[in-house]
Parts: C-alpha cells; sequence; structure tokens
C-alpha cells in the first residue's frame, strides 16, 4: 500500500510564504513524476508545478517566480515552497505522485490535501 503524507499548510498574511511537504511511503519501485495541484472552493483542481525524477519542473503560470517546486529522491519526498502568497493562492492543495507500484503496475497517488488559507 503506498500513502502520501503532506504537511505545511496553514493561515498566512499577502505577501507571506509557506513550504509544504509530501512524504511517500509503502512498497513501490520508483516514482517518477510528482506534483503539486490545488483546488479552491467551486474550482477544479488544477496543476501548480510538477518535477519529473530528474528534476525538470513545471509551473502554471499564476505561480511562476513565486513558487518553488524541489524532490529528494532519496528520501521520497516533494515540497513547494510557496513566497509571495496572494489571496487568490487560497485552496486545498494536494501532493501528486506517479509510481511504479510493480513492473506491470503503474498509477497516480493523492495524498489527503492541506489547506492554505491567505488572508488580504
Amino acid at each position: 500500500q503506498v500513502e502520501l503524507v503532506e504537511s505545511g499548510g496553514g493561515l498566512v498574511q499577502a505577501g507571506g510564504s509557506l513550504r509544504l511537504s509530501c512524504a511517500a511511503s509503502g512498497r513501490f519501485l520508483s516514482i517518477n513524476t510528482m506534483g503539486w495541484y490545488r483546488q479552491a472552493p467551486g474550482n477544479q483542481r488544477e496543476l501548480v508545478a510538477t518535477i519529473t525524477s530528474g528534476g525538470s519542473t513545471n509551473y502554471a503560470d499564476s505561480v511562476k517566480g513565486r513558487f518553488a517546486i524541489s524532490r529528494d529522491n532519496a528520501k521520497n519526498t516533494v515540497s513547494l515552497q510557496m513566497n509571495t502568497l496572494k489571496p487568490e493562492d487560497t485552496a486545498v492543495y494536494y501532493c501528486r505522485a506517479d509510481i511504479d507500484v510493480t513492473v506491470w503496475e503503474k498509477r497516480a497517488y493523492w495524498g489527503q490535501g492541506t489547506q492554505v488559507t491567505v488572508s488580504s
């Protein structure tokens, strides 16, 4: 059983910073792309940032220059440093990992979500 556990959400004032972390645990062969998504009330879940196992990153236009994604392959973790936060960044943030569970089974796993609230 594979599990993703997130931490680091909370309440912050506009202009502030938060750091989210996500750790994968369980039995699997390897982790491919990891990423962060978010969902605000009434909106669909949207991509925030992704990072491949080789370190290539991709960001939503709305967070470029403010957020930075990183990962530690040895620890099976991914982090999201969020700076210059805006009220429109308020959402539940979800960690996602594309995992090779076995040679034959590849699937995406999601964390339980962590709330980020940015006050104006």
